[in-house]
């Protein structure tokens, strides 16, 4: 079964006008991934006949979500889902092939958000580490560091400034 990937950051720029085909329905879509469209309107907008998004909901390839219960309910992202799925059958890839290939980019797409993530945390903590550090020593010896901008506990014995080198850029 194909899963979803988790929503990116970048997602409001894939949801821009212009992102999601020239039909303004896809591109009103506030996000990429928001369960919009019923199986009428989502079948029009990939040019497929409803019975063939309801096959590939049975066999896991395009999963919309469901709404009161049996209603399916498909994103944009769905949409161009189906629009690649209709163009790689036209290629000659079989079922098992497009199933596998929207999987990898799925696993991609996760990657690629961890990677996003990553990169946000080490900026955040280069951009931390070019700041004095102060630390304090207690009274039992223990060292402490100390909120910048802070002063120790009166009860240290000692303060030590400890200001990292700077990187060359």
């Amino acid at each position: 079964m194909v899963q979803r990937p988790r929503d990116r950051r970048k997602s409001a720029a894939a949801a821009s006008p212009g992102a999601g085909g020239e039909d303004p329905r896809m591109q009103r879509a506030e996000h990429r991934h928001a369960p919009l469209f019923v199986i009428s309107v989502a079948a029009e907008l990939a040019e497929m006949h409803p019975q063939t998004l309801r096959q590939y909901d049975r066999i896991g390839l395009v999963i919309p979500r469901r709404q009161g219960g049996r209603h399916r309910r498909y994103s944009p992202y769905d949409v161009e889902q189906l629009r690649q799925i209709q163009q790689l059958s036209q290629e000659g890839v079989s079922l098992e092939g497009i199933r596998r290939i929207i999987e990898l980019q799925n696993r991609v797409e996760e990657l690629e958000t961890t990677v996003d993530e990553l990169r946000y945390e080490l900026r955040e903590a280069e951009r931390h580490s070019n700041r004095p550090r102060v630390f304090a020593v207690g009274p039992h010896g223990d060292v402490v560091t100390v909120a910048h901008g802070r002063r120790p506990q009166p009860r240290t014995q000692a303060m030590v400034l400890w200001d990292p080198p700077r990187r060359r850029r």
